[in-house]
């Protein structure tokens, strides 16, 4: 059996007028620590142009590079959302992030394409934690009605990552050559990681939270507690609609990270010095996206709307905005260009916060990590699809055109299979 709870009239925030801070310093955490995941993560994408030349790459080269990331990070995200769940999202994120920095680092020691694929699977093992880990914690230390800006905040470090690795990659790389690169950023994490185990414990065990403030966090109505089995996780529709969604969208952007220097420099020949411009303005679109489309979301509930409209508007405002990017490959301007595939960037991470946010709505506490890894894995699984795909292709063909029509649709497709799967937004139990 399975017991349906209904969650779309979450209290007012009106009962808790006063209420402390100590859960946004924990989001801080959460998107210092995705910036370093991306930053980690884009080092490749912008050094593209630079190690093809000097490393003698294909297009498949680069293909086969970025598909066993993805592999890795198929399998990861199955492994650590169980993880997660079991020893709790302090020790976990310990875990994937010390896993991933080494990773990072190891890069500056491999030369051949298949080094780099070894390595890109290790760092995609360890960065398959990150967003299990972060939104679990989210569901934590969140009432619902601020999730999806949290998740919102979280993602933004997604795009700050990727705004910054243009901008100090080259400054490293021609100063102190490709390897300084992945040096200085992989030991990033360890930082971080300092901070994470100095500050980080849930909220019942938080010696600094006030009253007031644990009262907001735990003012919705109490989810089932149950000890949910992974397997009986793929008999709830909620799971197959996170599944589905993140399977047909995420693709896109991993295409934005991994192929946009190449796109910026085979259709207007930008090169290393001259394509950090362009990257930084769309991953700054990208954040404003990601933060707007939670804080959307995140009004319209306060403003009266159920979670279930609230979610379901946002997800269709940011699935519209996506359609625009057909045209980006025809654009008559850099700049013309840079701001369709902007306006794209923006609404693929409004889209993403809200539907992390819905895995919150509709999965008990005890499984959100483990839904948020099969989720994220089927992701991965699209975007180990789209990456031998772009690599046929442009290696075929050469044009971006069929891929960018391809990007612009799929979004309203996945939002219709999400809403006919979870026409209610509901918690589902195991009874």
């Amino acid at each position: 059996m399975i017991e349906e709870k209904d969650v779309s009239q979450p209290q007012p925030a009106a009962q808790f007028p006063i209420a402390g801070h100590i859960r946004w310093t924990v989001a801080a955490l959460l998107f210092f620590a995705t910036t370093i995941n991306y930053l980690d993560r884009q080092v490749l994408g912008v050094l593209k142009p630079t190690l093809s030349t000097e490393l003698h790459w294909s297009e498949s080269d680069y293909a086969d590079i970025v598909f066993w990331f993805q592999a890795a990070y198929a399998i990861g995200l199955l492994c650590f959302g169980r993880i997660i769940d079991r020893i709790g999202t302090r020790r976990g994120y310990a875990v994937a992030i010390g896993v991933w920095s080494v990773a990072a680092i190891l890069h500056a020691g491999v030369r051949s394409a298949s080094g780099f694929a070894i390595v890109r699977f290790v760092l995609g093992l360890g960065e398959a934690g990150n967003f299990p880990a972060g939104i679990k914690t989210i569901a934590e230390w969140f009432p619902k009605r601020e999730r999806a800006l949290a998740a919102g905040l979280m993602n933004a470090g997604s795009n700050v990552g990727a705004v910054i690795t243009p901008l100090i990659v080259p400054i490293l790389v021609l100063s102190f050559g490709w390897r300084s690169a992945f040096i200085v950023t992989g030991a990033v994490g360890f930082i971080w990681l300092a901070a994470w185990l100095a500050i980080y414990r849930v909220p019942r065990a938080h010696k600094r939270l006030g009253a007031a403030e644990l009262a907001l966090i735990e003012s919705d109505p109490p989810d089932p507690v149950v000890a949910v089995r992974w397997r009986d996780l793929f008999r709830l529709r909620a799971t197959w609609a996170f599944v589905i969604a993140k399977f047909l969208t995420d693709p896109i952007w991993y295409l934005f990270l991994f192929w946009l220097p190449d796109f910026f420099a085979k259709t207007y020949h930008l090169d290393l010095k001259t394509f950090g411009p362009p990257l930084v303005v769309i991953y700054v679109l990208a954040d404003v996206g990601s933060i707007g489309g939670g804080w959307l979301s995140s009004t319209l509930i306060k403003r009266g709307f159920s979670v279930n409209d609230g979610r379901k508007l946002a997800l269709l405002v940011s699935a519209i905005l996506v359609i625009p990017v057909a045209f980006a490959s025809v654009a008559s301007s850099l700049w013309l260009a840079v701001g369709i595939v902007g306006l794209a960037a923006a609404a693929h991470q409004g889209w993403s916060a809200n539907l992390y946010a819905l895995v919150t709505d509709t999965v008990p506490k005890s499984a959100v990590a483990s839904v948020i890894g099969i989720g994220s894995a089927a992701g991965a699984v699209g975007g180990m699809i789209m990456a031998k795909s772009v690599g046929a292709i442009l290696d075929g063909i050469g044009s971006y055109l069929p891929i960018f029509i391809w990007a612009s649709s799929i979004y309203l497709v996945a939002l219709l299979i999400v809403h006919l799967l979870l026409p209610r937004l509901r918690v589902v139990a195991p009874d």
